[in-house]
């Protein structure tokens, strides 16, 4: 296969999906599109308006009126990273933190913000040669992928991932207070009304709890040869 291809990598949150997919982009000269830190921009932008109260609940109709003014895109880093911006500011830091996390799976709920990522995410993806990875990306975003991948791995494992993610990042966290979180975005994500995490039904699984980085790196390379190569 001559042309550039999409591939698509899903899973739980903190399962290392995007590890995965930033580091292979890097690997094979593709552009990387992180489509969790769209939904982690909008969960700031509702937090900051005010459009989610002290129970969670959403002011989903202004959040709906706001949608077409907030305005995403990814800025490369000098090492290789990229930082998200949300109407052109760097937000990159403020996304990743616990409250954006507690709050951001019942924002990707709502079917009007879903919809309008989902068509951010299309475009993003007109030109190919890209990897992309999120909850619906093989089963709803780019169905027609020419490979999908599925990450998995337990609860716990993931949670210690993330909990030493934000440790070093200077958070003040407990990691009871991360694997509770972990446990509920599960919850949301495959029980939600609007496309529910799921492996889509051509995609490659991977548990990649005993796994190194190394180790996803090479499997993942191996994945995008065996599809090149046909």
């Amino acid at each position: 296969m001559d042309k550039p291809i999409i591939i698509a990598i899903d899973g739980f949150s903190s399962s290392g999906k995007s590890t995965m997919a930033r580091r292979l982009a890097s690997t094979i000269g593709y552009r990387y599109i992180d489509s969790g830190a769209m939904y982690r921009a909008v969960t700031l932008f509702a937090l900051e308006a005010n459009y989610i109260d002290a129970d969670g609940n959403i002011d989903k109709e202004a959040l709906t009126a706001a949608l077409p003014h907030i305005h995403i895109d990814f800025e490369p880093q000098a090492d290789g990273s990229q930082h998200t911006l949300l109407n052109g500011v760097d937000v990159e830091n403020e996304i990743r933190r616990l409250r954006v996390s507690n709050a951001v799976s019942q924002i990707a709920a709502v079917p009007e913000v879903r919809h309008a990522l989902v068509a951010m995410q299309k475009k993003l993806g007109e030109a190919r040669g890209i990897v992309m990875d999120g909850r619906d990306i093989g089963s709803v975003v780019f169905p027609d992928a020419e490979l999908k991948i599925y990450v998995d791995a337990s609860a716990e494992t993931r949670a210690r991932r993330r909990f030493k993610e934000m440790i070093e990042k200077g958070s003040q966290v407990s990691y009871e207070d991360v694997l509770a979180n972990v446990v509920h975005r599960d919850h949301i994500d495959t029980t939600r009304a609007e496309s529910p995490l799921r492996r889509a039904d051509d995609a490659i699984a991977i548990d990649n709890s005993d796994m190194s980085i190394e180790e996803q790196d090479a499997w993942l390379l191996d994945q995008f040869n065996r599809v090149m190569s046909k």
